[in-house]
């Protein structure tokens, strides 16, 4: 539910306890998140490939069966964020395609011509989903990354996500990758509470177990990883680690709980 600070599991909304998403391909990733404590899944397909692509139907369905919540990419083709019409109907079909699959979030991300999100598009893919399941969750991908290259003010930004009804905003704070990105991550999530307060930050990009503790003092609502660890190369493998994924989602779960600072509200 947008901007919820909980853990999903009864906790008041007055305290908060940083999330685990995992980002996986298949049923077996499904898996392996539940068992080393995620709170859910991004399910994309050809993640090595093309960085995500929308899964098939099959793979949605079989997925969302075992249990833990299931946010599905919605992202019809590789490359940029500016979609025509055309795609912006398949979009908004496989949205609702997830969501009747028993998907309980989609995760997207459409550019306007300004380079920012595009809220008309927008909301036409969030009415799409919740039309399906009222109580539905929006992500949206690290388009807002562009969004940041683009020269867009985070804090507008994040105002439109917002004015769209997206739930949370995954990004590396504009960086190549989260340590690149440190610092304007920590200033997203200051901005946010004033800005756009019902906006969960969440940090992905390049994370690695070290870097986890800094994401989470940076003050982010999650912590978004596919737990592939990096061969000498710096090419990554091509599923997740058990054990790389069970250590972040220790390192996750240590934060104790955090009461929400008043700034700006």
């Amino acid at each position: 539910m947008a901007g919820a600070l909980s853990t999903g599991q009864g906790t008041p909304a007055a305290v908060r306890r940083p999330q685990l998403e995992l980002a996986v391909e298949n049923a077996d990733g499904v898996l392996l998140a539940a068992a080393v404590g995620a709170a859910r899944v991004e399910l994309c397909a050809a993640l090595a490939e093309t960085e995500g692509i929308t899964p098939s139907i099959g793979t949605i369905e079989q997925a969302c069966g075992l249990g833990l919540p299931v946010h599905v990419l919605v992202r019809p083709r590789p490359g940029n964020f500016t979609y025509s019409p055309g795609e912006l109907d398949v979009i908004e079909r496989d949205a609702a395609a997830a969501l009747g699959a028993g998907a309980a979030g989609v995760v997207v991300g459409v550019l306007a011509s300004d380079g920012g999100p595009d809220v008309k598009a927008i909301r036409r893919v969030v009415a799409a989903a919740r039309a399906v399941r009222p109580d539905a969750e929006v992500t949206f991908h690290r388009a807002f990354d562009a969004a940041l290259a683009a020269g867009l003010d985070p804090a507008e930004a994040l105002s439109r996500l917002e004015e769209a009804g997206v739930d949370r905003v995954l990004t590396s704070g504009g960086g190549p990758d989260c340590a690149a990105g440190l610092e304007m991550l920590g200033r997203i999530v200051k901005q946010g509470r004033r800005s756009a307060p019902s906006v969960q930050i969440m940090a992905g990009g390049g994370v690695t177990l070290a870097l986890v503790p800094s994401l989470l003092e940076a003050g982010v609502h999650a912590v978004h990883t596919s737990a592939r660890p990096r061969y000498g190369g710096g090419d990554r493998a091509g599923a997740a680690d058990h054990g790389l994924a069970a250590r972040m989602a220790a390192a996750v779960s240590a934060v104790p709980l955090m009461q929400p600072t008043n700034e700006g509200q």
